[in-house]
């Protein structure tokens, strides 16, 4: 099964801003006929998006252009920075900062949600695709569910996908029912 992941073009928020849950307009240059036109796309049976209003609008275009059904899913939502969003990102704490890139997992922004909770919503997404698509999403999500098409560890700090680019992946076959971690590692 084929999979085009496609990151937002750059949203409409000034440079340097905690965006991950506020829900923005494009920048009016964004690219979205050339994202919406790319050959990757083609072949696809439907799309999901999430619901933010910078996916959606990359998502409707491309639907409308290739005649497939959009599905708008919240577990593609961007990773919940709480009271972090909006904030410049010099403003917040350096110890913060600190302890969540020391435990990416595991912190939480007060009042958002922890890297545990994206992956697990984003691994259960993942486990009901089941015909080529194409996913519009944000950095986290899509770093995510790269890794998991995959069949690779999820690293929350490794590189996004770049802004306003699309990807081609093939899902790894799920692992025989019933092996253990360590006999899918041989």
């Amino acid at each position: 099964m084929r999979v085009v992941l496609v990151r937002h073009p750059a949203p409409l928020i000034e440079p340097g801003i905690c965006y991950g849950r506020l829900d923005m307009p494009l920048h009016p240059d964004a690219d979205i006929d050339g994202l919406a036109q790319g050959p990757l796309l083609a072949g696809s049976m439907q799309i999901w998006t999430s619901p933010a209003r910078r996916c959606r609008e990359v998502a409707e275009r491309v639907a409308d252009a290739l005649s497939i059904p959009l599905i708008a899913d919240a577990r593609l939502l961007e990773l919940d920075f709480g009271e972090w969003e909006e904030k410049a990102w010099d403003d917040i704490p350096r110890d913060d900062l600190d302890r969540w890139a020391a435990d990416p997992l595991s912190f939480r922004a007060p009042g958002g949600e922890s890297g545990a909770e994206l992956v697990a919503r984003v691994a259960d997404f993942n486990f009901g695709l089941t015909q080529d698509c194409i996913v519009v999403s944000h950095g986290g999500p899509l770093r995510v569910l790269s890794a998991l098409l995959r069949g690779e560890p999820v690293d929350l700090l490794s590189p996004p996908q770049a802004l306003g680019t699309a990807i081609s992946l093939t899902k790894a076959p799920a692992p025989p029912a019933g092996s253990s971690a360590a006999e899918r590692g041989r």
